[in-house]
């Protein structure tokens, strides 16, 4: 098996995290339009109260992930294990609820374990990737939660179709049961996977941490040069930071690289949320009921979507170590403003009332259009993006702190939207229309291209590439190519092997 390939089936067992993820977002719009969940705990002030359901899920997201950040002690893989316990307890109660603080505490307890999946996923597939196709592998972290948004959808709208109007419960109960599933299976086998090989290496473990890079880039060679290579620049790294001070949460705001590339961070993270994406994911029936859609038909449209979705990450995980992380970000902020701009005038000049079929469907149209445009650009990047920003020591913290910003924004929306959505109909998109605006503009200004670097590049680029990002020629001083040839002399092994074979090993890296 090539190296590369086992490099993307590790990370995609891993994402199966990001699938529970997907899968709870996307199941929840079923849940809350669902008769017999109205019937048993939305009677009493519903557009609040679902709400809630929804806002406490990314509150206990936004807890994980701060937790997260000090689960160094237990490893990637530990990490991965304890958030399935937790995930699965929450998913527990939620299935079993019978009122409605049941709800509350089972969606609370759920987001905390997928808050410590969400954010230690894609550190786990920055540190065993290679720089060429860590975007690639970092990504599957969106490709899965797509693929749980489509299984969430699909369960739910033939659970809804099934007990609709019965008052069986099982109309909801189905649906948010399904998924233990799939947590369990994770947490029993994420030990058989093997460790982050720059987690080994900061906790004095480096004999194995080189056993795994060889095992994930050279089919177990230890003298091979990448091998060497990576694993020198690694050690260089750690050994730097061991002989400073522990670093804390004020470290990532102290110094201008640091504050540099923890507001780049926070403004991916809160700009992928003011997108409108969570609007649209969350209360999908209530927002088609704008434009007369029942809830049938909005949850069957919903699935639909959740297949562009996935689609969408299919062309992202293809494309995003060709063209870079930039280019996405900007021209998908573009595309996505469009799609609100039509859409806010479809709802303001054809509303429920309307008959007009043609102009409701192009509403459907560029729905889908702009989820497709999501999940190819600013969906899997404002997980892939984080992840590859930070050294080892300031990894955990500051992928925390850029997941913590996106369940507080996420949060913010989930509340908010349905009462906006009654109280202004059309106009609460021109929120998402300036935010996706000056999202464009901010990441055509700051965002610096971090396509193809090592993750041991990150600090040499916040110190050294000049803010302004546009017309910069910036490029690292020393590469993993250069430092494999210069171990290949080390070895002896530019003169023992062919010019052919020590190219090779320089292509490689």
């Amino acid at each position: 098996m090539q190296s590369g390939v086992y490099q993307f089936l590790v990370g995609c067992f891993a994402a199966i995290g990001s699938f529970l993820f997907g899968y709870d977002l996307g199941v929840i719009a079923e849940v809350v339009a669902s008769d017999s969940f109205k019937a048993s705990f939305l009677q009493k002030d519903g557009d609040a109260r679902s709400g809630t359901v929804v806002a406490l899920f990314t509150a206990g997201c936004f807890c994980g992930a701060f937790f997260a950040s000090f689960s160094d002690p237990l490893g990637r893989r530990g990490t991965i294990l304890l958030a399935c316990c937790i995930f699965v307890v929450g998913g527990a109660i939620q299935t079993g609820g019978v009122v409605i603080a049941m709800l509350y505490v089972g969606r609370l307890v759920a987001g905390i374990g997928v808050g410590f999946l969400t954010m230690i996923i894609p550190i786990y597939q920055a540190e065993l990737a290679h720089r060429k196709i860590r975007g690639k592998i970092t990504s599957l972290q969106q490709l899965f939660n797509a693929l749980g948004q489509v299984f969430a959808t699909w369960i739910g709208y033939g659970c809804y179709m099934t007990w609709s109007g019965t008052g069986n419960s099982s109309e909801w109960r189905i649906p948010l049961g399904c998924q233990i599933v799939p947590a369990i299976f994770l947490g029993a086998l994420i030990l058989q996977f093997p460790e982050s090989p720059r987690w080994l290496c900061d906790h004095d473990r480096a004999d194995e941490g080189l056993k795994t890079l060889a095992k994930l880039h050279a089919h177990g060679d230890t003298n091979d040069p990448y091998v060497l290579a990576e694993f020198s620049l690694i050690n260089a790294q750690i050994a730097e930071e061991h002989s400073q001070r522990k670093v804390t949460y004020l470290d990532l705001f102290r110094g201008w690289p640091n504050i540099r590339r923890m507001l780049l961070v926070m403004a991916v993270q809160a700009s992928c949320q003011m997108t409108g994406v969570s609007a649209i994911q969350y209360f999908s029936p209530q927002i088609f009921a704008t434009i007369g859609i029942d809830t049938g038909l909005s949850l069957l449209l919903q699935s639909v979507n959740a297949i562009i979705a996935f689609a969408g990450v299919v062309v992202c995980i293809l494309t995003i170590d060709r063209i870079g992380r930039r280019p996405l970000e900007i021209y998908g902020c573009l595309i996505l403003c469009a799609t609100f701009v039509v859409n806010a005038a479809i709802i303001k000049v054809f509303p429920a009332a309307s008959n007009n079929t043609g102009a409701h469907w192009a509403f459907v149209v560029l729905t889908w259009l702009f989820n497709f445009v999501f999940f190819i650009t600013s969906g899997p990047l404002s997980w892939a993006i984080p992840a590859e920003l930070f050294g080892t020591a300031m990894r955990l913290k500051g992928v925390s702190w850029g997941a913590m910003t996106s369940f507080a924004f996420n949060t913010m929306i989930g509340q908010v939207t349905p009462i906006a959505i009654t109280a202004i109909g059309w106009k609460y998109y021109i929120v998402f229309i300036v935010c996706n605006l000056t999202n464009a503009i901010f990441f055509w200004c700051f965002q610096p291209e971090t396509k193809g670097l090592n993750l041991e590049d990150m600090n040499e680029l916040f110190r050294d590439h000049p803010l302004f990002v546009p017309g910069s020629k910036w490029t690292p001083s020393s590469h993993v190519d250069d430092s494999a040839r210069e171990i290949a002399k080390q070895e002896g092994l530019a003169g023992v092997l062919s010019k052919e074979k020590e190219t090779e090993y320089v292509e490689r890296a």
